[in-house]
């Protein structure tokens, strides 16, 4: 099973992440065969933490629910609250399987949150951005589509937020994205 998770950062926690960098690095390789994409999102100058995404492959809800909670970010006070939904990958690849490469351009996370539509949530047609991973925010059980979430490249947010039909959701949130995990994690980055 497939899941999202996005935790985001308590206002004034960047050096309390710092310190527990190597912890948490450590705890993701723990997972590094089921992961699907990750990396921190940032403030649009790159330079302030605003939250951790991760997508991966788990046996089931409780081991969702124990990574996102487990996490050491999130025990020792970083993370302000978490995001966790099912999730359906529309792409069929890892994010380290993107052809765009590991720094080609401005990545961005997009995340349609309360999806109203009748068609497709996602992929807005004509949208001008490479997608690095996209997939649908499902209920617990899986049966319902709920939002979306996609991890673009793109020329900026305005460009990026086109990756959804923004009228068919309640919100639509763009926040900066980049690569993460270790260096020489994968083979291939």
């Amino acid at each position: 099973m497939e899941f999202f998770v996005f935790h985001r950062d308590r206002a004034g926690s960047r050096a309390l992440r710092e310190a527990l960098n190597e912890e948490h690095l450590a705890y993701m390789d723990r997972f590094a065969d089921g992961m699907i994409a990750r990396g921190p999102t940032t403030t649009d100058d790159g330079e302030t933490l605003t939250g951790s995404v991760h997508v991966l492959d788990l046996p089931g809800p409780a081991d969702a629910r124990a990574f996102a909670f487990d996490e050491p970010n999130y025990q020792a006070g970083a993370y302000r609250d978490v995001l966790l939904r099912r999730w359906r990958d529309l792409l069929g690849r890892t994010m380290w399987e993107y052809p765009g490469g590991p720094g080609d351009g401005p990545r961005f996370l997009v995340l349609g949150l309360g999806w109203r539509g009748s068609g497709e949530p996602l992929v807005a047609a004509g949208a001008r951005v490479g997608l690095v991973a996209a997939g649908h925010l499902l209920s617990d059980d899986g049966a319902v589509v709920l939002g979306a979430a996609a991890l673009v490249e793109a020329a900026g947010p305005d460009d990026a937020r086109r990756v959804l039909v923004v009228d068919d959701y309640a919100d639509v949130e763009v926040h900066d994205w980049h690569v993460g995990g270790r260096p020489a994690a994968r083979d291939d980055t």
